[in-house]
Parts: C-alpha cells; structure tokens; sequence
C-alpha cells in the first residue's frame, strides 16, 4: 500500500472512530432522550405509560396496543361512533347516507399535521356509481364529527373504490 492510501484509511477509521464516540456518548445520558419518548408515550392511548418502569420502549408499545385493543372492543367502534353521532345530529340526508358505512379507520388517530381518515360503505360502481352524491354528505357529516387543522377523509365503496372525499 501506497503512504497516500494508508493516510486516506487512517483518516476514514479516526472517522468512524469519532463518530462511534459522540453517538455512544449522547447514549449515555439517558435523562433527556427517555424522558422525551416516555412524555411522549404518556399522551397516546394506551402507550409505554402502561408498560413496567424497566421495560423497553418496544416492550411497552407493544403492551399498550394490547390494551388499547381490549379498550376499543369494550367501547363502540368508529363507525358506531360516527353513526351515533350523524343520528344525533345530522339532517335527514346525511342519516339516510351514513346509513351506508361499513367501516371507519384513522378517526381517532389525530395529530393535526397530516390527519387522514377512510370509510368505507356498501356502494357499489365506484365514482360513476350510485355512492358518489351520498359520499359528499358523508365526508360533510365526517367533518362535523372530527376536526382537525389538515384532514382528509376519504371515503370508498364496497369494492374498495374511491367514491368521494373532503377536508375535515
């Protein structure tokens, strides 16, 4: 090996050598970076809160979720929620419209940065089918029920087709 290639190799392992050290060392003080992810965790539903204080982040999420699933089987599901809501609050159209949803996803699941949210109905044709006119009434109704400051419901018929959607 030529003096040049041994300098340029030294210089690449002091490098990495460096950068192992500064890593490890921002590892090492495990008040700030745990405290983030745990304050973090203590907002959702269902986070690392509920996890053992010696447990992993990746213990205690996966923990959470268990529970959260247990909670959300308990309580009435998204689309029973939207439902009750529209029945509660919207006009006559709307109801005859909500009538039709099958499924909601990603409602309860807000961070006011890039929201997104499905339903799904029991229409059928897709865009040039019957579903498109109810699945403005229902992206409206969506958006009475949930807000956020960048949402997007997005609603499908039984084939999983777009059909229609709307900011909530």
């Amino acid at each position: 090996m030529g003096m040049k290639t041994k300098i340029a190799l030294g210089a690449v392992v002091g490098f990495v050598v460096i950068g192992a050290v500064s890593a490890n060392a921002g590892d090492s003080d495990t008040g700030s970076a745990d405290k983030g992810a745990s304050a973090s965790a203590d907002r959702q539903p269902g986070g690392a809160k509920d996890a053992g204080a010696g447990a992993g982040a990746d213990a205690g999420a996966g923990e959470g979720k268990g529970k959260g699933k247990e909670k959300a089987e308990k309580k009435a599901s998204q689309a029973e929620q939207f439902k009750a809501f529209v029945e509660e609050n919207g006009t006559a159209q709307e109801k005859e419209a909500v009538s039709h949803v099958t499924k909601v996803q990603g409602a309860d699941e807000q961070n006011d940065i890039l929201d997104t949210a499905d339903v799904y109905t029991d229409f059928t044709g897709g865009i040039m089918g019957e579903g498109t006119g109810p699945a403005k009434l229902i992206a409206s109704a969506f958006a009475d029920w949930k807000q956020s400051e960048n949402g997007l419901v997005t609603v499908y018929d039984a084939d999983g087709e777009l059909l229609g959607n709307g900011q909530f």
